[in-house]
């Protein structure tokens, strides 16, 4: 018996792709994350995911969680950036005098 040319391209083409981890969910649905996926993500014990659905399939998210007063002062630099209020690192006094000169 010889297989039609449609299993055989589907074989073939199946062949090429690296097999994805499998993972089984435990008690209280905890899923462990393979290593490579883990390293190549940075995770850490202790890091927050952000977790949705989309399109029938479960997307997880690294997040920094940051406090409100970092936040809060993040978002004032960032209005002193925007309104030109901060200027560039020197390496000297000269390079400061000659941006001095530019602003005027």
């Amino acid at each position: 018996m010889t297989a039609s040319l449609s299993s055989l391209y589907h074989v073939v083409i199946l062949s090429h792709f690296p097999t994805m981890p499998l993972v089984k969910i435990k008690q209280k649905f905890q899923v462990t994350i393979p290593d490579a996926l883990r390293k190549a993500a940075r995770l850490s014990v202790g890091d927050y995911m952000e977790v949705e659905e989309k399109n029938n399939t479960i997307v997880l998210k690294p997040k920094a969680i940051v406090d409100r007063a970092t936040a809060n002062l993040f978002k004032e630099r960032m209005r002193d950036l925007k309104a030109g209020r901060l200027t560039p690192a020197f390496s000297n006094s000269k390079e400061f005098r000659k941006y001095l000169k530019k602003r005027k």
